[in-house]
């Protein structure tokens, strides 16, 4: 009985020496998530949980004026303080070899952080997202940008519903939208970077031809992935879009 004892004791040793050994053998990133217009750092928990249950270490910082940061909200907020929110919080967290995500408007503001810090970046995602080109704004990039309601120095897109419990999106500020993006920084521009689409496999060919960050990310020699997906794919497919953030 003693030895059996032993022996269970040891083969329960073995199989958690294997679980160890191959938990640690996996790497783990360090990353940070830049939401889109409107959004918030809210919108990324489902995310958040899958990275992190993975051993990753995750910050999903919000943009100033939006989400729980709502009562800061001013006209006077530019695509400048978007920047700084996030090249500050990595500078203040000391973080290092990050991988920096941007969806939809976010990838205004990650070209931006790109172009201040590349010494801390490993990997470069766009989501879905604008890819500006030097001295660009949002508004240059795409005339969907400048069409929607504003009012007070503030955009009101049609997915905007008041009636919402929070956590919602929130109105926009229109600076953020019109001043433009430096990217002129030859580090920045080495960077190892992905730009991935949310679009249904029947559309891509069109997409390809017609979307102009899609064409500038081809232009640059980016890496370029597909996703199956509506545009907010960190709602509607966490899993998948988990498994394409940790391929790289």
């Amino acid at each position: 009985m003693k030895q059996r004892f032993q022996c269970l004791i040891l083969l329960s040793l073995i199989v958690f020496g294997i679980y160890y050994g191959q938990t640690m053998n996996k790497p783990q990133h360090t990353y940070v998530f830049v939401h889109g217009m409107t959004g918030g750092g809210w919108d990324w928990q489902k995310v958040d949980d899958l990275l992190s249950t993975d051993g990753h270490r995750v910050y999903r910082p919000t943009l100033t004026g939006l989400g729980e940061k709502m009562h800061l909200s001013h006209p006077d907020i530019n695509l400048t303080t978007h920047i700084l929110d996030i090249v500050n919080l990595i500078r203040f967290e000391q973080l290092e070899n990050i991988v920096l995500v941007g969806h939809s408007y976010g990838g205004m503001v990650i070209t931006g952080v790109m172009n201040t810090i590349p010494h801390k970046i490993q990997q470069v995602f766009y989501l879905d997202a604008t890819v500006p080109d030097h001295n660009m704004s949002a508004s240059d990039t795409h005339q969907y940008y400048a069409e929607f309601t504003t009012k007070n120095g503030m955009a009101y897109p049609p997915w905007l519903e008041d009636h919402q419990e929070i956590p919602r999106d929130l109105p926009h500020p229109v600076k953020t939208l019109t001043e433009k993006v430096a990217f002129d920084n030859p580090q920045a521009q080495e960077l190892s970077v992905t730009y991935v689409k949310f679009i249904s496999d029947n559309l891509i060919e069109t997409e390809k031809n017609t979307n102009p960050s899609w064409k500038r990310a081809e232009q640059r020699g980016w890496t370029i992935k597909t996703l199956d997906s509506d545009h907010n794919a960190q709602r509607s497919n966490p899993e998948a879009l988990k498994v394409l953030l940790t391929t790289f």
